[in-house]
């Protein structure tokens, strides 16, 4: 007869002793929500070591879900080790903090990520860090802007918002021979346009760092805000570790869960808003009011013979992502741009991209870089992101658009 337990109620439903069978599968893994870990005795409390994920300790430190997502990022990307943070920006941060210190010096293409710049000009110059900007379509200007301190070399491919695609072979090349450590924001690319980690296909040409923001692609619903830092490198790794670690960075569970959910999707998603974005751009290479469409993918685009080469040799279609943008003729009004965006239906103002939804922005790229850029045309530039919407009722809501607002 089983001797009756006595114990409160409440400490009962706490310390029940029931344990569900190991042997559950299902096509979403579980997910496990914890700040507190047990340990099942002292030793195992002082031994346990979270760095290499062989064992527990404490909820910032990992849990079952997050390497799982991790070691999955790592099947996407190519890369050895990673390390999630709550945002995109905070990935690049990450990267950054790891790697730099009081009195380094690091260079960033003048096309980056807005945000990317403001933090090495406000943050890192406020640690003692200096920064300059160098053109990413002249790997000699990279070269020529290297110093004897410079420790990182930030790389992105294609440029935001004007979507250049830079010689990305060429500039490592010129990172590696000067012994500069390279970090990659790999939004764009996502693991599926190219692999950084091995650029050449031959094992032989690597960058040091990715950043991915996988509030994007990964995502794919537009409902989740989320980054990682990737490595090949145990040592690089090891400091990304520490510095997530000395800065209390982790992600929720919740949000590991959508992006697991969202994962096995992406090549798919990726590929449909790449075949929409496309068709898009090139129908406006047919309209009178745009001077200039800027879509790595498509010809005469700046940098269209870097993106063929790296994304899509010897004449395959290659990948291409769902963001484009265009130049629109420089005797409009910024009137008559602004309401072209508003009088999309199909369209939602808004930033970020890889969701579901068609996004448009209008930007004042001279507001963004140290000088006009040589590659682009005059105008104003207006960017573009594809959705899931059918192609066809996208361009019939841009027609309807351009003839009421930018009629020539």
């Amino acid at each position: 007869m089983t001797e009756k337990n006595t114990a409160h109620i409440s400490t009962q439903l706490i310390h029940h002793g029931y344990t569900p069978p190991p042997d559950f599968q299902a096509p979403q893994p579980g997910i496990f929500k914890a700040s507190t870990v047990f340990f099942p005795n002292v030793a195992a409390m002082r031994q346990r070591d979270w760095k290499d994920k062989s064992a527990y300790t404490y909820g910032t430190h990992g849990t079952p879900s997050s390497f799982t997502l991790e070691e999955r990022l790592c099947s996407l990307e190519g890369g050895k080790h990673c390390v999630l943070t709550p945002s995109g920006l905070m990935a690049l941060a990450v990267a950054s903090f790891a790697v730099l210190k009081s009195g380094d010096h690091i260079l960033l293409p003048d096309n980056s990520y807005g945000p990317n710049k403001v933090l090495a000009e406000g943050e890192l110059t406020s640690f003692g860090i200096s920064h300059a900007y160098y053109d990413a379509m002249d790997p000699q200007d990279l070269a020529a802007k290297i110093q004897p301190n410079t420790r990182l070399v930030w790389l992105e491919a294609p440029g935001s918002v004007s979507m250049e695609f830079p010689d990305l072979i060429g500039l490592i090349k010129v990172c590696q021979s000067r012994g500069v450590l390279t970090a990659l924001d790999n939004t764009w690319g996502a693991g599926i346009a190219f692999k950084p980690f091995d650029l050449l296909g031959d094992g032989s040409l690597s960058v040091d760092l990715t950043a991915h923001a996988l509030t994007k692609y990964p995502s794919g619903g537009g409902d989740v805000l989320m980054g990682s830092v990737m490595t090949c490198n145990d040592e690089l790794a090891l400091k990304l570790k520490m510095t997530m670690s000395r800065l209390g960075v982790c992600v929720g569970p919740n949000d590991i869960e959508s992006i697991l959910r969202s994962l096995p999707t992406i090549s798919l998603r990726y590929a449909a808003q790449d075949h929409s974005a496309r068709e898009l751009a090139q129908w406006w290479k047919g309209q009178k009011a745009c001077v200039q469409v800027l879509h790595p993918a498509v010809e005469g685009s700046p940098g269209h013979g870097h993106w063929q080469a790296l994304c899509a040799p010897q004449g395959v279609t290659g990948h291409a992502a769902g963001l484009f943008s265009v130049m629109l003729h420089p005797s409009l009004k910024q009137d008559q741009v602004d309401s072209f965006c508003d009088s999309l239906s199909l369209f939602k103002l808004g930033y970020s991209w890889g969701g579901p939804s068609s996004l448009v922005v209008p930007y004042n790229i001279a507001s963004m870089r140290s000088n006009w850029p040589s590659q682009l045309q005059q105008g104003y530039l207006v960017r573009f992101s594809t959705g899931f919407e059918d192609p066809q009722d996208l361009i019939l809501d841009l027609t309807k658009a351009v003839k009421q607002c930018l009629n020539f």
